[in-house]
């Protein structure tokens, strides 16, 4: 499986599992941010091998790319 979702260092990423944000990320939508080393538990693989959607703050049905996330 050539399109398995993998975080920022590379790490195969599973549903359920938890990661880490490696970056200030500003919510569309909304005037939230999520800060750096935020731990956002229990995603959700998507389709798309590059985003994940998990629920972080308050904020249900967000998608994050896998790029600013790492492996907890």
């Amino acid at each position: 499986m050539s399109d398995e979702t993998r975080d920022s260092n590379g790490t195969a990423l599973a549903d359920g599992d938890n990661v880490t944000v490696i970056k200030d990320l500003k919510v569309k939508g909304t005037s939230s941010t999520i800060k750096r080393g935020t731990l956002v538990k229990g995603i959700r693989l998507t389709g798309n091998p590059d985003a994940v959607e998990c629920r972080v703050e308050k904020i249900k049905g967000l998608v994050l790319r896998t790029e600013f996330l790492k492996k907890a």
